[in-house]
């Protein structure tokens, strides 16, 4: 028995319209500008309005002359803090409480600077003290207390890791989501043992191959493996209860937004003001912080920016948890009940 034929009243279907290409491709050249425009000011602005903001330095010396120090620098970027002698002075560097201290005595002009603490805070402090050597007619002589190590004097090393650091909370993220999805337990072991094999490695290349880093490496490495665990399970966390939408926009907040606020080069007292405390508060910043402790000051200032990151591990843990529920819920509803 043959198919019915087509009855040949019946007009053809209209084709289906195509897609606009045009506008399509118009949108996407559009938004990778928007991106393009967005890394540019995120990145620039920090840079380009960046400069010393309320930076802490103490003085120590005769009355008089520390006077005339915080008269000189009344109004400008720096914050004075008297100090009784030498010893407090340097108490005070080391401890982290200022940035670099100027003790004015008959004998000369001394600088106590930490260059770990931040390069362009030391550099403009440098040019500070020389400038009251000169209105004193004194001799300038520069003690750094916390410089970086003989192999890397400038501390190139330990700039070059803020963005590997940003890069590996990315990439196990990706990974993980991609290669185990809904196993949010595989998830949860495969980047705490990604983040300690990760921090325990990019340590190792610092500070024995590079020589950018002198602290203790368990501590160091440590540190570091809890600043990766932090982005790492953060994303992995936003992927669980949002999807790729999630994983996207926190990506993007941490490459666009936190990295640039890290001050992991400069040091926070580099970066405009109020925008430094947010890069602080976020894994990136907080990393840099930690591991500028670790690696050059025996871990001083450290408790800090290891809570935030231990905070962002344990949200990033939590969304994870609660997404990876939700997804089951919601497959055992979409199954079939027995008839």
């Amino acid at each position: 028995m043959s198919a019915p034929s087509e009855n040949p009243g019946t007009p053809p279907s209209p084709p289906r319209p195509r897609p606009a290409v045009g506008g399509r491709l118009i949108a996407v050249v559009l938004g990778l500008t928007a991106l393009v425009v967005a890394m540019l000011v995120a990145f620039a602005l920090p840079a380009v309005n960046g400069g010393p903001r309320e930076i802490p330095v103490g003085a120590a010396g005769p009355g008089q002359a520390v006077a005339a120090l915080e008269k000189a620098t009344a109004g400008t970027e720096w914050e004075i803090t008297r100090y009784e002698d030498a010893r407090a002075l340097t108490d005070a560097v080391e401890d982290r409480e200022i940035v670099g201290g100027v003790l004015v005595a008959p004998a000369g002009v001394t600088l106590y600077q930490a260059t770990a603490a931040g390069p362009q805070a030391t550099a403009a402090l440098t040019a500070m003290a020389t400038a009251v050597a000169e209105r004193q007619h004194a001799e300038l002589t520069v003690e750094d207390l916390a410089p970086f190590p003989e192999d890397d004097p400038r501390g190139a090393g330990f700039s070059a890791a803020a963005l590997p650091m940003v890069f590996g909370g990315i990439l196990p993220a990706i990974a993980l989501a991609r290669l185990f999805p809904g196993r949010t337990g595989l998830r949860l072991a495969g980047g705490l043992l990604f983040s300690l094999t990760a921090g325990f490695a990019v340590t190792a290349v610092l500070q024995f191959g590079t020589g950018s880093l002198s602290g203790d490496y368990a501590a160091t490495a440590l540190g570091l493996s809890l600043g990766i665990a932090a982005l790492a399970f953060t994303l992995l966390g936003l992927e669980a209860l949002f999807g790729l939408p999630g994983f996207g926009v926190g990506a993007a907040l941490m490459m666009l937004l936190a990295n640039p606020l890290s001050g992991f080069a400069t040091g926070p007292h580099w970066l405009p003001g109020g925008w430094s405390d947010l890069g602080q508060v976020l894994p990136p910043g907080a990393s840099g912080s930690l591991l500028r402790a670790n690696a050059f000051f025996d871990g001083t200032g450290a408790t800090g920016p290891a809570l935030v990151l231990a905070g962002w591990t344990v949200l990033g843990a939590a969304l994870l948890l609660i997404g990876g529920r939700l997804r089951a819920r919601r497959q055992d509803g979409a199954e079939p009940t027995a008839s």
